[in-house]
C-alpha cells in the first residue's frame, strides 16, 4: 500500500497543478526563422496579456461555479462542549402543594457537549436562480474580453511583422545606394587624379557616400528597436533572438482587399460584448423585478447530547435527537429597497443602450477612416511604384551622359537623390497599405476567433 501511494504521489501532483502550469509555462523559444502567421501563433500562446485573459476567464469559470454551488446540498457539522460553574436555574410550579408557592430549581448537569450534523437543500431562491441562468452569458462576456485581447495582437503583431520587413528593405536599398555612390566616387576620384574635372565632383561624391552610410547606421539602429517592440508583442524574452522569414512578392501580393464588403456591426466583438452585457442586464432587472419571491429550503438536523457530572464518564452515554423541515422566508417590507435597485437596473439598462448607439457609431467612423486611409494608400503605392520606375530609368540616362560628359556631376547626384527617395516611399507606401488593410479587417470584424 504504501508502494502504491508513492507511485500515484507523483500523478496526483500532475493532476492538481496541471491546469496552473498551462498558464505559467511559456511556449519554447522559436529555433527557425518565423513567418507572419508563425509569429502571431507564437503571440497567441505567449503574450501576457492573452494569458493573462485566458487566466481571467479561468478565474470567472470558477466564480460560475461558486454561484451554482448553491443549488447543491449544504451540510455542516458543529462540535460543542461546556462546563457548567453553576447550573442553569429555571422556576416550576409546586405540584405537590400548590399554596406553597413555586419551586427554584437548578436543571442540568455540569458537563455538556454536543455533536451535531445539519444538511440543508435549497429548493428556491432568486441569487442562485439569478446565478444559473447568467451562466452562458458571463461565459460568453469573458471569452469575448479573451478574444479581444487576441484581435489586438494580430493586428500589432501583423504591423510590428511589417515595420520590420520593409525597414530590411530599406537597408537594402541604402546598401544598393552605398554602391553606386562607392563607385562613382572611385570614378569622380580616377577623373580628379587626371585632371579631367575639378576636386568639386570628388568632395561631392564624398559627402554623398558619407550621407548615405550615416542614413544606414540609423536605419539600422531603428530595426533594433523595431525587432525588440516585436519580441514584447509576442510576449518572447528580449533575450532570445528572433528570426524572420518572408517574401517580398508575397507581400505585395497581400495589399489587395474586396473593398465592396459591406459593414455588419455585428461581428465586432464591441458590440458582442455590449449585446451580452444588455442580456446579463436584463437578468438583473428579472432579479429585481421578482424580488419579493420567497426563499425555500429543506433542512434535516442530527445531534448527539452527551452530559455528566463527572468529566472522564461525559461521553458514556449519548441522548440524541433529529430533526427534519422545510424553512419559508418571505420578504415582507424592505424598505424600498428592491423597487430603488430595480429602477437603477432600469437606468442602467438605457444606458448600455446609449452605449450601443455611440459605439456603432464609432464603428462606422472607423471603418469609413479606415477604407479611406486604405484607398489612399493603395494609389499612393501604384504611384510611388511608377516613380521608382523612372527614376531608376533617368538616372541610368544622367550617369551614362555624365561619364559622356554631357552633365554635371550635381545632376548625377539630384537623380541618385530622387531614385532612394522613390525607393524608400515606395516602401513607406507599402507598409502603410499593409497596416491599413489590418485596420479596414479589424473594423469589418473579419479578424475572428
Amino acid at each position: 500500500m504504501k508502494q502504491l501511494r508513492k507511485a500515484l504521489k507523483p500523478l496526483l501532483q500532475l493532476v492538481l497543478f496541471a491546469p496552473f502550469l498551462a498558464f505559467s509555462q511559456p511556449t519554447t523559444p522559436p529555433t527557425k526563422p518565423l513567418s507572419r502567421q508563425e509569429c502571431i501563433d507564437f503571440a497567441l500562446k505567449n503574450q501576457p496579456a492573452v494569458r493573462q485573459a485566458l487566466i481571467d476567464q479561468e478565474i470567472g469559470e470558477r466564480n460560475l461555479r461558486i454561484g451554482l454551488s448553491g443549488w447543491l446540498p449544504q451540510v455542516q457539522g458543529t462540535a460543542t462542549l461546556a462546563h457548567n460553574i453553576q447550573l442553569p436555574v429555571s422556576v416550576l410550579p409546586n405540584f405537590t402543594d400548590p399554596s406553597a408557592g413555586p419551586q427554584i430549581l437548578r436543571i442540568g448537569l455540569r458537563n455538556t457537549s454536543t455533536l451535531g450534523l445539519q444538511g440543508t437543500q435549497l429548493l428556491y431562491n432568486n441569487d442562485v436562480l439569478r446565478a444559473a441562468r447568467s451562466v452562458r452569458f458571463i461565459r460568453q462576456q469573458t471569452g469575448l474580453n479573451t478574444t479581444s485581447f487576441k484581435i489586438d495582437v494580430v493586428t500589432n503583431v501583423s504591423k510590428a511583422f511589417y515595420d520590420i520587413l520593409l525597414t530590411r528593405e530599406q537597408i537594402k536599398v541604402l546598401d544598393e545606394a552605398i554602391r553606386r555612390q562607392e563607385k562613382q566616387l572611385r570614378d569622380a576620384k580616377s577623373q580628379y587624379d587626371v585632371g579631367i574635372v575639378d576636386k568639386t565632383d570628388y568632395k561631392r561624391s564624398q559627402i554623398s557616400v558619407r550621407n548615405a552610410y550615416a542614413d544606414r547606421k540609423t536605419t539600422v539602429e531603428s530595426l533594433k528597436a523595431k525587432d525588440a517592440l516585436l519580441k514584447q508583442l509576442m510576449g518572447l524574452d528580449a533575450q532570445n533572438s528572433l528570426a524572420l522569414t518572408y517574401d517580398t512578392l508575397q507581400l505585395v501580393q497581400e495589399v489587395l482587399l474586396d473593398t465592396t464588403e459591406q459593414l455588419a456591426y455585428e461581428r465586432r466583438v464591441e458590440i458582442q460584448q455590449l449585446q451580452t452585457q444588455q442580456k446579463l442586464q436584463r437578468l438583473n432587472i428579472d432579479y429585481y423585478r421578482y424580488g419579493f419571491l420567497p426563499s425555500l429550503s429543506a433542512y434535516g438536523n442530527y445531534n448527539r447530547v452527551f452530559q455528566n457530572n463527572e468529566f472522564s464518564q461525559l461521553y458514556n452515554t449519548a441522548f440524541p435527537n433529529s430533526q427534519i423541515g422545510l424553512q419559508l422566508a418571505v420578504p415582507i417590507f424592505t424598505g424600498t429597497r428592491r423597487l430603488q435597485n430595480l429602477r437603477i437596473a432600469e437606468l442602467q439598462q438605457d444606458r448600455l443602450a446609449l452605449d450601443m448607439v455611440g459605439t456603432r457609431n464609432q464603428v462606422n467612423t472607423e471603418y469609413q477612416s479606415a477604407i479611406a486611409n486604405y484607398k489612399s494608400s493603395l494609389n499612393d503605392l501604384n504611384t510611388q511604384r511608377d516613380n521608382v520606375a523612372d527614376a531608376r530609368e533617368v538616372y541610368k540616362v544622367i550617369k551614362l551622359q555624365y561619364d559622356e560628359g554631357l552633365r554635371a556631376y550635381l545632376e548625377v547626384i539630384t537623380a541618385e537623390n530622387d531614385l532612394r527617395n522613390s525607393q524608400f516611399n515606395y516602401y513607406n507606401s507599402l507598409y502603410k497599405v499593409l497596416a491599413s488593410k489590418l485596420d479596414v479587417q479589424r473594423a469589418l470584424g473579419d479578424i475572428t476567433f
